[in-house]
Parts: structure tokens; C-alpha cells; sequence
């Protein structure tokens, strides 16, 4: 349990800037998931638009700390390997 007042202050800081990340973090796979979606029901155009949506947020995510640089760059190549399998198996 904290003691000094800066101790409590620190605690109290530590728990919006979780709440935040946490935040932050749902809406990241949210959008992974809104990807996912895509690729499942065979769409490509919507598949593509989530893409990009999903690797707007999903670097966001990296400059806010929430992620790490390499593990958003090897999530986003991914989807869209998948994506581009999508289109060539059509």
C-alpha cells in the first residue's frame, strides 16, 4: 500500500493510464477482428478497407506504447498477406 502522497498520486495516475491503454488496446483488435471478418465472408474490397483501418489504429497503438513496433508491423503484414491471397485465389 502506497505512503507518501506521491506514492498515492502515482497510484492514481497509473490507473487511468491503464484504463486508457486498455481502451486503446480493445480498439486495436477490434479492428484486427473487423479484418478477420472480412477474409471469413470471402470480401475483399471490405477486407482491404478494414486493412487499412486496422494498420491506421494498429500504429497508432505503437507510437502511443500500447504495442510494440515489430509486433504491429508483423500483425499488419499478416492480414495483408492474407488479403492478397484472398485476391489471387479469385
Amino acid at each position: 500500500m502506497a505512503n507518501t502522497k506521491s506514492a498515492k498520486k502515482a497510484n492514481r495516475v497509473i490507473g487511468r493510464r491503464t484504463a486508457v491503454n486498455k481502451s486503446r488496446r480493445s480498439r486495436v483488435r477490434s479492428t484486427w477482428r473487423g479484418v478477420e471478418e472480412a477474409l471469413a465472408a470471402g470480401d475483399q474490397k471490405a477486407a482491404a478497407a478494414a486493412l487499412k483501418q486496422a494498420e491506421s489504429e494498429t500504429m497508432r497503438a505503437v507510437t502511443k506504447g500500447v504495442l510494440h513496433k515489430n509486433t504491429a508491423s508483423r500483425k499488419v503484414s499478416r492480414l495483408a498477406k492474407r488479403i492478397g491471397a484472398l485476391s489471387a485465389s479469385k
